[in-house]
């Protein structure tokens, strides 16, 4: 028999499942692009927390699709190789040896943690890189800065750091279809028969757009777009978020994460949303609850 005492948070659980019943309806069988990274991947914790999301997701008839980062540990590895790394507009320059690093760390090693990690729950997960099955097709990215002394904008080689110019989804339509997890690590080739580095917010939002995704999450270390009172501003769309930009409220790191969201709404997503992954579970509030837990951004 259950203990009385017990009862009111059983109730709450029911009420929760109750909640949660038309979101499940809604995003049955839709497609989630989730780009997972920051300083969560290095929580044990929150690792677990966000596996659990991802294998429950799966179980109620939602394909999600990881894209993944790994920023700091690339940077760790190449530390602990004795490899230098500068960066121009916070992409790291990327010479034949960081590229062969980078590719070693993010398709290799954190690439099979996070399949793992849904394995040990339960999960289907099969990892992949962009450069599977075509799936990304790269190209150099080029970038300028201006001269110290003369302030003439010049151009920065960043070796191997690319940008998704084309997207073919057939794998990760065949792999879901087949009731499988694609974790993606942000490595393609390009053109040139090159590896190239890929920014995961990035590439990620290029998958989320060929794929026609329902939603689009990209988890940050922040509780997502603030007002210049630190209050989080819930609902946003295009217009909105040109204004937020003029006025100096949306500034510097937040700046490429927005615009990949509505790059991403362009393309064919039908929200994106900026939410802390430090959060247990935030995801799923966002997801299953009316009151959300990020940044929705929307046309």
């Amino acid at each position: 028999m259950t203990d009385p005492s017990k009862m009111p948070d059983l109730l709450a659980k029911a009420e929760t499942l109750v909640e949660a019943l038309p979101y499940l309806q809604r995003y049955a069988g839709e497609t989630f692009v989730i780009k997972y990274g920051g300083h969560a991947m290095g929580d044990a914790e929150a690792q677990r927390d966000f596996a659990e999301d991802i294998v429950l997701l799966k179980a109620v008839g939602i394909n999600p699709v990881v894209v993944h980062g790994g920023g700091p540990q690339i940077g760790a590895m190449l530390k602990k190789l004795g490899i230098e790394s500068s960066f121009v507009g916070g992409l790291r320059v990327t010479d034949a040896a960081t590229a062969e690093v980078a590719e070693m760390v993010l398709a290799g090693k954190i690439n099979k943690e996070i399949v793992g990690w849904l394995a040990a729950l339960g999960g289907r997960a099969v990892g992949i890189s962009g450069k599977d099955a075509n799936l990304v097709l790269a190209e150099k990215v080029r970038r300028t800065q201006p001269d110290p002394n003369s302030g003439i904008e010049r151009h920065v080689d960043l070796g191997f750091v690319g940008e998704p110019v084309a997207v073919d989804p057939t794998i990760l339509f065949n792999l879901t279809k087949d009731n499988f997890i694609p974790i993606v690590a942000p490595v393609a080739l390009g053109a040139d028969g090159a590896t190239y580095n890929i920014n995961a917010d990035t590439m990620a939002g290029a998958i989320a757009g060929a794929l026609g995704a329902k939603r689009f999450f990209l988890l940050t270390d922040v509780a997502g777009v603030l007002d210049k009172a630190g209050a989080l501003l819930t609902d946003l769309d295009q217009t909105a978020i040109e204004a937020l930009k003029a006025d100096g409220t949306i500034t510097g790191g937040m700046i490429p994460k927005v615009e990949t969201c509505v790059a991403a709404v362009d393309a064919g997503v039908e929200a994106a949303v900026i939410l802390d992954g430090r959060v247990p579970h935030a995801m799923l509030l966002e997801i299953f609850t009316a009151r959300g837990a990020g940044t929705l951004i929307h046309r």
